[in-house]
């Protein structure tokens, strides 16, 4: 990564949110597509040494993204994100949450709304995601699970495979 590009990671308790801020040496088009194409998300998604598989995704209003998360050992972890509304190249809205293999989100683990906004600066791509919870006590939990180092190597990951991906 640049030493030039910008990364914020900020919680705020008494708002129950997480806000990521963070730029991308590609332009936006390219970057929406890191976001909301399956085949461009399973390269990056996942910290390393973790992979993240796509089971279904379905990118539209009402559409969702059915994923697990495949450990080094192969173990699972699912994923569902519901999209609840998406402005082309400029953003979308889910609600993420733990799943099982069917597609059954856990309810005994956390949920929470992303809204993540992309902002295009010619070579370099702002995206910004306001990430809420329903309680203090999800939020806690996602932090204490290692959110923000697993966010962050996934952002790295991005940025290793932006450069590949340009036409």
């Amino acid at each position: 990564m640049s030493k030039n590009l910008a990364f914020d990671f900020s919680v705020n308790k008494e708002n129950k949110t997480i806000t990521v801020k963070r730029e991308f040496a590609a332009a936006l088009p390219l970057v929406w597509d890191a976001y909301t194409k399956s085949e461009i998300l399973d390269q990056w998604w996942a910290p390393k040494p973790w992979k993240a598989r796509t089971k279904t995704m379905d990118f539209r209003e009402g559409g969702s993204w059915h994923y697990a998360m495949v450990g080094p050992e192969g173990e699972e972890h699912w994923a569902l994100a519901n999209y609840k509304s998406i402005e082309d190249q400029k953003k979308f809205t889910i609600v993420d949450a733990f799943a099982d293999e069917a597609g059954n989100p856990n309810t005994n683990m956390p949920q929470s709304q992303w809204e993540v906004s992309f902002t295009g600066k010619g070579d370099v791509t702002l995206v910004e995601s306001v990430i809420t919870y329903p309680d203090l006590a999800q939020l806690e939990a996602t932090i204490k699970m290692g959110f923000k180092e697993g966010l962050t190597m996934g952002m790295e990951n991005l940025d290793g495979l932006l450069p590949t991906l340009k036409k």
